[in-house]
């Protein structure tokens, strides 16, 4: 018997229809490549992206957004947010990134925006910009994809899933998950009607698949609940038109073989994250190295029976898959240089400041102000954009992490436009047989 997600059973009384109900995605996946880019920072707070913002507290043991509220007054957090939500990114932002010819937006919220428990100390006030970035985008033409990237418990343990721990709760307490299930529903109901403008739900970013066999149980039947509450949101046999972009977990693409496939399911999509940057052996690899990397890519991303998107990268790019440690944040260009990257106030791989590291070499030049950048340095972010954009192509496309960055040129889309390592036109390419 095939199996099918509860949230399905329920509404269909434990019959499935055989033939596939009418789908029309608002973009045309499968035909149209994906070119977009994450709103990072914004309405989940990650120390790198906004050193500011933590050091302004002057409380070196505010590391996340967990502890953003817990470690200082309510007024005082809700004010600096409140400032950060009004600026970080407007609607301004959105037309730049139309301009640059993106189609896709991705926006990180976490789960405190919709609901906190006793004793969780996250400040709210997200949704009314999550209502703003919707219109925003519509206004630009954009799609909007909602990611949920912070569940209760913390699905990774990482600072960018708002609370930074030693191990993730999440998939161990049953609580966590139908919390999250709700959160999905009520995300879901309010875009049901609106899959032109928000074509995808992501209903959970990075579930720490690293850890072991019974977070992996747990992710997958959360993916099949998932698509149970994003494709019928109607309390009835009616699908909606929204795409569920599920994760890979951290596992290669074969491990979800035959997950959610069609003609049992439609309507899905997955994400994978590349990066090549967060261990040592990466960190030592040449230029080269780092290019054929993601060249080699092409054949696993354009074979997966899912759309394949590539939901994050960074053309200072680097391994992603952080299995190798457990807390780490994950996000790196060529080298973890960017002050805070691995945690605040914990250093780089790469310049050997971080604990237990070999130093590779001078943090000098490859982070912060673009204009501290050699040329050579820009030719070569400019070749692995490029070399990982013709690759991930190959997929169903990509949404490059991040937007922006107060301190990280290196990662900021905005900062390689104005600088010439990213086109003004995403399909202009100086170097299109790089990986040839």
């Amino acid at each position: 018997m095939t199996r099918f997600p509860r949230a399905i059973r329920a509404v269909l009384g434990l019959t499935f229809l055989s033939t596939a109900l009418a789908f029309t995605p608002g973009f045309p996946y499968g035909t149209e490549k994906v070119r977009g880019v994450n709103l990072g920072g914004w309405l989940v707070l990650e120390p790198w992206i906004t050193p500011s913002l933590f050091d302004n507290t002057g409380n070196s043991a505010i590391v996340d957004e967990w502890t953003f509220g817990q470690l200082q007054s309510h007024s005082t957090a809700l004010a600096a947010l409140t400032t950060h939500w009004n600026t970080w990114i407007t609607e301004s932002d959105f037309a730049a990134i139309a301009a640059a010819g993106l189609n896709h937006v991705r926006l990180p919220i976490g789960y405190w925006a919709f609901e906190v428990g006793p004793g969780e100390p996250y400040i709210q006030g997200q949704l009314p910009y999550l209502t703003k970035a919707i219109t925003w985008a519509t206004n630009n033409n954009l799609k909007l994809i909602i990611d949920l990237h912070g569940a209760p418990g913390s699905q990774n343990g990482f600072d960018n899933s708002g609370h930074k721990v030693s191990t993730p709760g999440w998939a161990s307490n049953n609580t966590n998950v139908q919390r999250t299930d709700a959160i999905i529903k009520t995300i879901a109901n309010m875009v049901k009607d609106n899959s032109a403008n928000v074509p995808i739900i992501a209903p959970l970013n990075e579930p720490a698949g690293f850890d072991g066999s019974q977070i992996l149980t747990v992710t997958k039947q959360y993916w099949f609940d998932s698509y149970g509450n994003i494709r019928f949101p109607f309390g009835s046999s009616q699908q909606s038109n929204t795409v569920e972009l599920i994760h890979d977990a951290f596992q290669p693409l074969s491990f979800w073989d035959g997950v959610l496939t069609f003609p049992d399911h439609e309507g899905v999509a997955m994400d994978t994250h590349i990066y090549t940057i967060f261990s040592v052996p990466e960190e030592q690899m040449t230029q080269a190295e780092h290019i054929s990397t993601v060249c080699a890519k092409q054949d696993e991303l354009s074979s997966f029976d899912l759309w394949v998107i590539v939901g994050e990268w960074t053309p200072g790019n680097y391994f992603h898959h952080r299995c190798y440690i457990s807390y780490d944040d994950y996000l790196v260009a060529f080298t973890d240089c960017a002050k805070y990257l691995n945690g605040r106030g914990i250093g780089s791989r790469y310049d050997g400041s971080f604990a237990g590291s070999t130093r590779v070499g001078s943090c000098t030049g490859l982070t912060g102000s673009a204009s501290s950048f050699s040329s050579s340095y820009k030719t070569f972010l400019r070749q692995f954009w490029e070399a990982q954009v013709i690759s991930y192509e190959k997929g169903q496309g990509w949404i490059q992490w991040t937007w922006k960055a107060e301190n990280a040129d290196e990662w900021s889309y905005q900062a390689g436009l104005a600088n010439g390592w990213i086109p003004k036109d995403p399909t202009a390419l100086k170097f299109p047989d790089i990986c040839d």
